[in-house]
């Protein structure tokens, strides 16, 4: 049963048992396929209460805006999938457009952005045995550590039980660790080269194992340090694109960056669904062109 988006509203009113159905239905790939490379579109933002794009402090809150933002990338050839919560992942499964795709469930969004408790950043979205009951085919974690933080130590160790859960159900969990700390009250991800080893190293250990473990990781302020930063550990690694000023800037450090032998792909959202200048279309392909 494949819908338009206006469906969406009455199918779940009057059948919520179509996410279920929709999900046992669903063609499923190989977590890499032939390319080698990986290139997954991130909507997981909104369940943050993270909106804004630039200077549009709601731009992400139109759903079906959204939703046929991602039905567009999905469609362009390269892009092997999508990381999203339980809602927008579900509302995709009933449009029929994750068939054949890599499905990624977001894991943890409780640390709300520019909330007193962002760091406390618990796990409010996919359990691992959600995305297992799913058929899902990999989870996403973040990990922001801040030194002056107590409640940083409860991230981490709930953090460390899920790749647990995860590892014991053999599904990828690609992991997203970041120094981070108040400025003027807001938090800040320190992207400097020591700072991001520090995170690597530190993710790198979480769990019983790091079989099923992959790092989703920025580019340094500087690309040219990711090589030596990326020698902190032999985990497979995927670029995170965030929310970037300068599009042909960033596609020339991620470029860089994709040349690194740990480096399998791309894991990027809003600055593709949202680009600054020209079309979705545009934007993902010029993303794709780089793996």
């Amino acid at each position: 049963m494949n819908l338009s988006i206006p469906d969406l509203t009455t199918v779940r009113a009057r059948n919520p048992e179509a996410v279920a159905e929709a999900a046992a239905r669903r063609s499923r790939r190989p977590l890499i396929g032939d390319s080698g490379r990986l290139m997954i579109v991130a909507a997981d933002h909104p369940a943050r209460g993270a909106l804004g794009i630039g200077d549009r402090r709601l731009a992400m809150a139109d759903r079906a805006d959204l939703l046929e933002r991602l039905c567009i990338a999905l469609s362009r050839p390269g892009v092997d999938g999508v990381l999203a919560t339980a809602d927008i992942l579900e509302d995709l499964l009933l449009l029929g457009v994750l068939e054949n795709k890599v499905v990624m469930g977001s894991m943890n969004r409780g640390g709300l952005a520019g909330a007193a408790f962002e760091m406390d950043d618990r796990f409010t979205g996919h359990r691992a045995e959600d995305i297992a009951r799913l058929g899902f085919d990999a989870g996403k974690l973040l990990v922001r550590v801040d030194y002056d933080d107590p409640g940083s130590l409860t991230t981490l160790e709930s953090a460390a039980r899920a790749v647990d859960a995860m590892a014991e159900r053999r599904l990828p969990v690609f992991v997203e660790p970041f120094i981070s700390r108040r400025v003027d009250g807001r938090v800040r991800n320190d992207l400097s080269a020591e700072a991001v080893t520090r995170s690597i190293a530190i993710a790198s250990g979480l769990g019983g194992t790091s079989a099923y473990t992959w790092l989703k990781l920025p580019v340094t302020d500087d690309v040219d340090d990711m090589a030596e930063v990326l020698r902190t550990s032999t985990l497979p690694v995927v670029l995170l694109g965030g929310e970037v000023g300068d599009q042909e800037a960033a596609y020339e450090r991620w470029g860089k960056a994709l040349r690194l032998p740990t480096v399998q792909g791309m894991v990027v959202g809003r600055s593709l669904l949202y680009p600054a200048g020209g079309s979705v279309e545009a934007a993902v392909d010029t993303a794709v062109g780089l793996l």
